[in-house]
């Protein structure tokens, strides 16, 4: 991105919102951008004395496949980022204002990578795929078996502590 008109100017802004699509797929795994994919981009740009300030919102869509129950999924995404891009790069910049120009892809990439989730999911209660016909639990309730409980703890199963026994149990250590 074209900077010039800010470049050693403290004080100076600009504000853009534009959208772009992606060039390249970002993000492996379950979800991720795909190319050709828009991202809205809402962009400050700030003049400070170091460098240029960069404040950025992007908006996006990771498609891919529940990690439970392997239907397609549709994510919306918004990421937030700020970087200093400085006029004289050493070890305390990363990046830097090159020939009047800023360099935002790099940025934009890792910060919608970094927000792909980990373990996607087509809502937070799907109950997944049936371990022995493989269907879609959500689609079939009733393949949905109770849960079994550890038989080590049936013992404890009735057992109910009230609050008033548990604060005289504590009143009793404090004593001792």
């Amino acid at each position: 991105m074209n900077v010039r008109d800010l470049v050693h100017r403290p004080g100076e802004m600009r504000e853009h919102r534009f959208a772009v699509g992606a060039t390249e797929q970002f993000g492996e795994g379950l979800v991720a951008v795909r190319p050709g994919s828009e991202l809205d981009l809402d962009l400050r740009l700030e003049s400070v004395h170091e460098g240029i300030l960069v404040t950025a919102e992007i908006d996006a869509v990771a498609e891919g496949e529940c990690g439970r129950c392997l239907i397609d999924v549709a994510l919306p995404l918004e990421v937030e980022f700020q970087e200093l891009f400085a006029y004289h790069r050493d070890e305390a910049f990363e990046y830097g204002v090159q020939d009047d120009h800023v360099d935002l892809e790099p940025l934009i990439r890792d910060a919608v990578v970094l927000a792909l989730p980990f373990q996607p999911v087509c809502r937070p209660d799907c109950p997944g795929l049936d371990p022995e016909t493989g269907l879609r639990l959500a689609d079939h309730p009733e393949l949905v078996t109770p849960e079994q409980r550890d038989p080590r703890w049936v013992a404890l199963a009735g057992f109910t502590a009230s609050e008033d026994e548990g604060a005289d149990a504590s009143d009793a250590d404090e004593r001792d």
